[in-house]
């Protein structure tokens, strides 16, 4: 932290479909999917009103893949990482920019019996790879990997 800023981003949120997995031409796993959060408030007439903000969360690596393999549409979770953008040009020329969130940590939120499936899956994964899985770089860390690489 000597550059004196802060990129952190915590969610707590319900997927909005099942993650979307794919990989790179390298091979490395990225899965794609929505996460809904919701905000209650009064407007200036006093009025309860909610509002729905949608965000794109993005993990690589083992996080991809197990979110891949453990999310679906409607599940609660915990999505800790760092906002990116991505700028590009569309067909008509325009400049775009996305903002998504870069996924570092994720964990599985819900009733006690879905944390308990949950969690036994999760130790089994891990026992699968006798390591638990280490926190990924995000992708514009790695010199080898670029926007172009991003399979979405």
């Amino acid at each position: 932290m000597s550059s004196g800023s802060i990129n952190k981003v915590i969610l707590i949120g319900r997927l909005g479909k099942d993650p979307e997995v794919r990989y790179t031409n390298n091979g490395s796993p990225v899965a794609k999917f929505t996460l809904a959060t919701d905000e209650a408030f009064k407007d200036r007439s006093g009025e309860q009103q909610r509002r729905t903000e949608w965000h794109t969360i993005v993990a690589w690596g083992k996080l991809a893949e197990i979110c891949g393999e453990y999310l679906t549409k409607g599940k609660q979770v915990y999505v800790e990482g760092s906002i990116r953008s991505r700028q590009w040009e569309d067909q008509t020329g325009n400049k775009r920019t996305a903002y998504e969130i870069v996924a570092r940590d994720m964990k599985m939120l819900g009733s006690k019996a879905e944390s308990e499936r949950a969690a036994s899956a999760s130790s089994e994964a891990v026992d699968r790879n006798h390591a638990e899985p280490e926190p990924l770089p995000a992708p514009s860390s790695s010199p080898e990997m670029t926007d172009e690489d991003v399979p979405f």
